[in-house]
């Protein structure tokens, strides 16, 4: 998901158009960063205090979800026992084990950093999961190791605008559904408003982001083979939570700072700041769809 280093953009999607922004470089080392301090440390004490202040109910997330929005759409995913979910880009898997609780489904998780995927293996043996729910470190930009209709449905929560080429992903998604199958996805990065350089710059710090249109993800949708059910604003959500987690971290300043270090602490508190302040301002948005593979 992250490119060479120093070599790493992010682009605007308009259309069949894509213009690079070279305000918005991350080097790899940037986005390593980020995500090796939220995975690497996910299961400390410190850590999951954090994600209680952020998101109320702490469900082992790392994005924009609250327990509440995940039970708001969980239905609409018809899961129950003897289906199979599978979530791309599912982090630290407390997220999906949620699911797979809840509704008695198989799950299966792909990410491509390993601090993730090791940490939900160890969630899901903690749970006694571990015969329903599997996770494996895979690239999801590139097609997806497994066989065509393998799943009942397939969920990607806030990780899609790290994939560069979403045509080819959703066509790969629309693959892997059996027939009647639904793909559930938020996309945080849709413009809605202007957006200055260095705002690009801070909201893309942690890797490959592809900002695109308010429309586009629907054309991508009918373009895959897709039928469009559900299209939802949930920027609020986003705004919300990019605040309360800024401010939980800044409650625990000094110990975040020793294991983070000023650079990495600093960065993140700016990623935080500039989420929330373009979310509420209706600049940058947040949308969760759902479509359907026809039978």
């Amino acid at each position: 998901m992250l490119g060479e280093l120093g070599s790493q953009q992010s682009t605007l999607a308009s259309g069949s158009t894509e213009v690079q922004v070279s305000e918005a470089v991350p080097s790899k080392l940037q986005a390593s960063r980020h995500y090796d301090a939220n995975y690497g440390n996910f299961q400390t004490e410190l850590y999951a205090q954090i994600r209680r202040d952020a998101f109320g109910e702490d469900i082992g997330q790392s994005s924009w979800l609250t327990a509440d929005e995940q039970d708001k759409f969980l239905g609409r995913l018809n899961l129950s026992a003897g289906k199979t979910l599978l979530d791309v880009a599912c982090g630290s898997g407390g997220p999906v084990l949620r699911i797979a609780e809840r509704t008695g489904c198989a799950v299966v998780g792909v990410d491509v950093h390993e601090h993730a995927i090791t940490t939900a293996k160890s969630l899901a043996a903690q749970r006694s999961l571990s015969e329903r729910a599997k996770f494996q470190v895979v690239d999801a930009t590139a097609q997806l190791p497994f066989p065509d209709g393998t799943f009942d449905a397939i969920l990607c929560i806030d990780a899609i605008n790290h994939l560069p080429n979403r045509p080819r992903v959703l066509a790969d998604w629309a693959r892997l559904l059996k027939p009647g199958g639904r793909l559930l996805f938020t996309n945080p990065i849709t413009i809605t408003g202007p957006l200055t350089a260095d705002e690009i710059a801070v909201r893309s710090s942690i890797g490959f982001f592809l900002f695109v249109p308010p429309d586009y993800d629907e054309r991508v949708i009918s373009q895959s083979g897709l039928r469009l059910l559900v299209r939802e604003d949930v920027t609020p959500n986003m705004a919300s939570i990019a605040e309360r987690r800024g401010a939980a971290r800044a409650t625990r300043e000094a110990a975040l700072r020793e294991i983070e270090g000023d650079q990495t602490y600093e960065g993140q508190q700016e990623f935080f700041a500039v989420a929330s302040r373009i979310a509420r301002e209706g600049r940058l948005s947040r949308f969760l769809y759902i479509a359907e593979k026809s039978g």
